[in-house]
């Protein structure tokens, strides 16, 4: 890498064919999701809570925003990453979602996997099941883009009045 920062180099906008790719793969992925009778709000449960074990600061950003747009409200966000403490704040089908997004993001234990995988099938169908695997697959994608790209979180105005308090 000649004369070019690596910490200011976005993935995304180095290959633009690749990053077409999977913004057609998002599309399809939220169809998909959609089309299986998943929720906006569980969809946006799973992004957030996969962006939250892969520690991504933008796609925890974006899915907020989105995640309030979707009607989630302060409680259930806010208790997201306890998600298990709280069960009550979640329907079955939103906590055999968490449960298996969870999973899929931490593949390395198998057996953890397939407890996930026998749990989700209870909960959820077959076109639900496949969904949100694919949903926290595609989050793990571009979570890995934009931590390894170093995408900024900029503050709203809200936060810059805040912090100048």
């Amino acid at each position: 890498m000649t004369g070019r920062d690596p910490l200011q180099f976005y993935l995304d906008k180095s290959s633009p064919e690749a990053w077409k790719a999977v913004t057609r793969l998002s599309k399809a992925v939220r169809d998909d999701a959609r089309a299986a009778g998943l929720s906006d709000q569980l969809v946006e449960l799973v992004s957030l809570r996969v962006s939250q074990l892969n520690g991504c600061a933008y796609c925890l950003n974006v899915h907020t925003r989105n995640a309030v747009k979707a009607g989630l409200g302060p409680q259930r966000l806010g208790a997201l990453s306890a998600w298990w403490e709280a069960e009550n704040l979640y329907t079955a089908q939103e906590r055999a979602a968490l449960q298996l997004a969870e999973q899929v993001t931490r593949i390395d234990d198998i057996d953890s996997v397939l407890a996930a995988q026998l749990l989700a099938s209870n909960a959820l169908d077959d076109a639900q099941y496949a969904a949100v695997q694919w949903v926290a697959m595609l989050m793990n994608l571009t979570n890995r883009v934009s931590i390894l790209s170093h995408h900024p979180v900029r503050a709203t105005a809200e936060t810059r009045a805040a912090l100048e308090e």
